[in-house]
Formats: C-alpha cells, structure tokens, sequence
C-alpha cells in the first residue's frame, strides 16, 4: 500500500514523543518511506502551533502534490486532542483529508479552567496559559464543518478527558469509527492506521 504524506499533529502539553507520535513514525518507517511523515513539535501558543502547523503542511504539499495531476500522493493530517481541533482548520483551508484522534472540539472553554501555570508532560518546562491563548483558540472556531467526507472521526467512549458526546455532535456526518471503552489516549491506535491511510486515498 503507498502511504499518503502525513502531518501528525499532536495534543495539548505533549510532543512528538508521545505513543501515538511514534506509533505513526514506526508506521512509516516500516513501510519505507518515513520521509512522507512530517511530526512537528508544536509552540504552546496556539497562533505559533498553527503557523508551524501549516508551514509544514504546505511544505508537504509542495513536496507530494505541487500540480494536482493523477501522480500526487494524497495528503493525511492526523490531529490528537488539541491536535484534532488544528487539524480541523487545516483541513477547511487547504482541501485535505484529516483524521481526528478523541478531537478537542471546543478546546477554549475547557482550558478556560488551566488558565495559569501547565507542566509539559515530556520535558517537564512550565508554559503559563493566558486568557490571550483563549482568545487565538477561539479565533480558529468553526462553527460548522464544511466537506465532513474530509474528516475522519475516531473515538473512545472511555475518555477520561474530553466528553465524547461533543466530538460525536459537531462531526456527525463525518465518516467516524466509535469504540466503547478505551481512553484519552486511543488505546490500539496502532491498531487502526491502515484504516487512516486507506481513508486519505479515497
């Protein structure tokens, strides 16, 4: 199977050292072409995440899809938690498949309540939340999802962190694969990214 090129994007005080993070890069690898996947570490500061987020995106566009013709790989935005809300914007400006990982969907009312000092949960730095943050967050928003066949939903119903319910509502025509059980994290996300690979060549 050829793989698309991937942007994975990935959640709130986390990195390109998480599981998931490196389930995708051994996925690449194993299929030898770890040069398709791109696996940034984002800025805590949502209007630097983004801008870091589409600069590698349009890179990877440049790179797999320069001219739209029949030979350019499909191109694969895979965005966890606060990743998945990025990704979704992404996805409505650039006309690209993304698929959300227990996707944050409106994450500036809940890190409303985090406001203040944040430990990152691999490198251990403190990154002070402001009501600014709120406010960059809010601004990428959308109220609807415009060409839902773009987005792929995966959810967990055993998440610990995010109510399930919200993603489940706001991407209901979205293709979607609902597990019961698991948690934040997806447990078996490896289990599952054949299926995401499939889903970006459609």
């Amino acid at each position: 199977m050829s793989l698309p090129a991937c942007l994975y994007l990935h959640g709130f005080l986390s990195s390109p050292q998480s599981l998931k993070a490196q389930q995708v890069q051994d996925y690449y690898r194993q299929h030898g072409c770890p040069e398709r996947l791109s696996v940034p570490q984002l800025p805590f500061d949502p209007k630097h995440a983004i801008d870091t987020a589409e600069q590698e995106l349009q890179r990877l566009m440049s790179l797999y899809r320069p001219n739209a013709g029949a030979r350019d790989l499909p191109i694969l935005i895979i965005g966890s938690s606060l990743g998945g809300f990025y990704a979704t914007w992404l996805a409505q400006q650039y006309d690209v498949h993304a698929a959300l990982i227990n996707p944050a969907v409106r994450p500036f009312e809940l890190l409303d309540n985090y406001i203040g000092p944040n430990t990152h949960y691999h490198t251990g730095e403190v990154h002070e939340l402001t009501h600014d943050h709120i406010a960059q967050l809010q601004q990428l928003y959308c109220p609807t999802v415009c060409d839902p066949q773009r987005l792929m939903l995966l959810l967990q119903t055993g998440d610990e962190t995010l109510d399930y319910r919200q993603a489940a509502d706001y991407y209901r025509n979205c293709p979607a694969w609902l597990e019961g059980g698991g948690d934040h994290s997806f447990q078996h996300f490896e289990q599952r990214l054949s299926m995401l690979m499939q889903f970006a060549s459609r």
